[in-house]
């Protein structure tokens, strides 16, 4: 799948379908990825949610995907699967950097922006990383054009060759390099438990916490410098909507095709204090914050010609249910069996609540509108798509987890994967190792338990042999486990070993990484060490 042959047979096929002249325009991309955002958070979903207006509006202009999947159910494996189409397994990156990591997304693993990079495009990231910091691991660090010995920065600026590395991928990069709770800043916004604000005048005050930094402020980076430390919370979704807006007007200006990746804050913890709370709470309040975000993205991208870019909306795992009222909403994926046992059945977890995530797909002209798909699709699939969308070829020497599925989007067809794996992100099970898969409807685990619910109750580690089977057709709240005498079973469980099978056998024969996890406290990012908590003067 997803050969250099059949990349050029869909391109072919596309300019023949968009375009009466012969030359093919490559699409714009812009990749938006909420954090630890609900099923159930999106409107169009789930009716009880009524502060995204502009997310609806985009899935009625648009396609809505209802059964679409984070490629992991945590922050960092997450978003490397994204960028590069292969599981953690593949590409090494098995559970979240911390601030003091040392390496980050392996250099040998190609990414999105890279492939496009390579094929024309202006590439910048906004937003959240949490894919490395140190050195080459640093997005902006894979922003060289090694063949011109340049690399776009703001405002004009050329960054000399000598402070890059020759690996070509995003040109400009502002964001924080990780989680948004993994540093003080003064204006904490809301978490549960909370966290203080950041200390000053040179005393660092004693937290009981473990999970509250304090030795350190929040960075945000435009490129590789550091512009404040700590970061205005308060702030932050317009830092990105206006830099976002910028990068767009600049690479428009450019004539050349874009890619934007804007991953934003919204909605892991610590939310932002909102200007004026609605009647839904704080997180409802920061949920429409987002939505609103989202609506200007959509705003500013079609004000640069509508039906020229395609916005792929989507999460990066489910709710993360130990944070209670300040977590998304599951919609109907509550992983009762789990519930039932104590502990989470969300974010981390292997249930559906932990990777089944609101998905949309616009593009006027192009993109079926008011189209609901229950194809069975996964963030994995944003890499081949755009690959052979942009008329590009998938890197060679290695498989890929992720399918071209603009068949799908296009709606020419509503087939997906037929086995989709969902590596263990945090709870119980060796992390990365693969689990729990899905074949067809049949939802099936080798092991369950170890994520912390808002009850402070974490669910027993269990491993279960033969595996518990769920059919998701008539039991989408993971409720009961088919009867392992039933004849149901003992018909799915063949399939199901193979499948499970096959794929341990394909990961392990495949050209696979490994991420360096090792940490050094001399890496924290750091604007001013002479400063308490590195802050900015």
């Amino acid at each position: 799948m997803g050969t250099p042959w059949a990349v050029l047979v869909l391109a072919v096929a596309l300019v023949g379908l968009w375009a009466p002249c012969a030359t093919y325009k490559q699409p714009n991309f812009i990749v938006i990825l909420a954090d630890d955002v609900g099923w159930g958070d999106l409107g169009a979903n789930w009716a009880e949610t009524k502060e995204t207006p502009h997310l609806d509006e985009l899935a009625a202009e648009g396609t809505r995907f209802v059964d679409f999947h984070s490629a992991a159910s945590t922050c960092s494996p997450s978003r490397a699967s994204l960028l590069t189409g292969r599981l953690g397994a593949r590409n090494g990156v098995t559970h979240n950097f911390a601030v003091t990591s040392v390496g980050g997304l392996p250099l040998n693993e190609t990414t999105l922006a890279e492939v496009l990079h390579g094929a024309g495009y202006s590439t910048g990231a906004i937003g959240k990383w949490h894919l490395g910091h140190h050195g080459h691991h640093h997005p902006s660090f894979r922003g060289k054009d090694c063949a011109s010995g340049m690399s776009w920065a703001p405002h004009g600026h050329i960054v000399p060759t000598d402070t890059l590395t020759c690996s070509s991928g995003f040109d400009y990069y502002f964001g924080i390099p990780y989680s948004h709770d993994m540093g003080c800043m003064d204006t904490p916004g809301y978490n549960h438990p909370p966290c203080p604000p950041c200390p000053r005048h040179g005393s660092i005050a004693k937290v009981v916490r473990k999970d509250c930094y304090m030795d350190v402020a929040l960075p945000l980076f435009e490129n590789t410098t550091i512009i404040q430390q700590p970061v205005n919370l308060s702030s932050l979704a317009e830092r990105y909507a206006e830099e976002a807006a910028r990068f767009v007007r600049r690479a428009s200006d450019s004539g050349r095709p874009f890619f934007l990746y804007l991953a934003l804050a919204h909605m892991h913890v610590p939310l932002g204090v909102p200007p004026s709370p609605l009647a839904s709470g704080i997180y409802g309040a920061s949920l429409s914050e987002m939505d609103a975000l989202v609506g200007r993205i959509k705003q500013v991208a079609d004000s640069h010609g509508k039906g020229n870019t395609l916005l792929w909306f989507t999460g990066d795992n489910g709710p993360w249910a130990q944070k209670c009222d300040l977590a998304g909403r599951l919609g109907p994926f509550i992983g009762a069996w789990q519930q039932q046992r104590g502990g989470s059945s969300a974010k981390q977890t292997t249930w559906e609540g932990g990777h089944r995530v609101p998905a949309l797909v616009y593009w006027p002209g192009h993109i079926p509108a008011k189209r609901t798909s229950r194809a069975l699709l996964s963030a994995l699939d944003i890499f081949p798509t755009l690959v052979a969308l942009a008329g590009a070829a998938l890197p060679p020497h290695r498989r890929f987890d992720g399918l071209d599925v603009s068949p799908v989007l296009f709606g020419w067809s509503d087939v997906g994967h037929k086995v989709l794996l969902h590596p263990n992100s945090g709870a119980a099970g060796k992390d990365g190792g693969i689990e729990a898969l899905r074949l067809a409807q049949y939802k099936a685990f080798y092991t369950t338990g170890g994520a912390m619910a808002c009850d402070g109750s974490i669910g027993l580690a269990e491993h279960h042999q033969p595996p518990l089977i769920f059919n998701l057709d008539r039991d989408i709240q993971e409720q009961e486990p088919l009867d392992v005498a039933s004849r149901e079973y003992k018909e799915v469980l063949p399939a199901i070993s193979r499948a499970y099978t096959q794929a341990l056998e394909d990961i392990a024969t495949d050209n696979i990484t490994a991420a360096d996890y090792s940490k050094d406290p001399a890496v924290t990012p750091c604007c001013d060490p002479q400063h308490v908590a590195c802050r900015c003067h």
